[in-house]
């Protein structure tokens, strides 16, 4: 039993130690959809001074967004309003709604949400903009890995 374990633990230390080395290989043998992220810095944004307005539309005529954070692994966004019913082939997207309430479809079910919801869309599950009770509708989005611009795939 002894042994077993010894040799459980040198295996997992051994795969954590490949895992450090191999890493930074595949990350530079895979093209990031976007081009290096330039090193973070500090920033405060006052997100609940942002409307609608204030962000850029984006090639979705009722969505505005804002990126405010790109890394090599993910990025922040602030947007507004709604799209339509679509996946993520390569993106888990997580949103926390800021201001608004209302539904979206996710996956297959209706599910409500108001200030202080997450909504964790794992790639590959079909989502909807809001159907609005109270707006605007603002919320946080991020996406893991960041979001090449063809990876918004529409769907019935």
């Amino acid at each position: 039993m002894r042994h077993t374990k010894t040799t459980l633990g040198l295996a997992i230390a051994a795969a954590f130690a490949t895992g450090i080395v191999v890493s930074p290989l595949v990350h530079r043998a895979i093209p990031d959809a976007h081009a290096a992220a330039a090193p973070l810095t500090a920033a405060v944004i006052d997100l609940a001074a942002l409307t609608h307005a204030d962000l850029p539309a984006t090639p979705f005529p009722d969505l505005h967004s804002k990126t405010l954070v790109v890394t090599d692994n993910a990025t922040l966004a602030i947007q507004t309003g709604n799209v339509g019913k679509h996946i993520h082939r390569n993106v888990d997207e997580i949103q926390f709604i800021i201001e608004g309430s209302g539904s979206m479809w996710l996956g297959s079910e209706r599910k409500d949400f108001k200030p202080g919801t997450l909504l964790i869309i794992p790639r590959g599950t079909p989502h909807q903009g809001q159907i609005v009770s109270s707006g605007p509708v603002k919320s946080i989005a991020i996406k893991i890995p960041p979001q090449a611009p063809d990876d918004t795939v529409f769907v019935d």
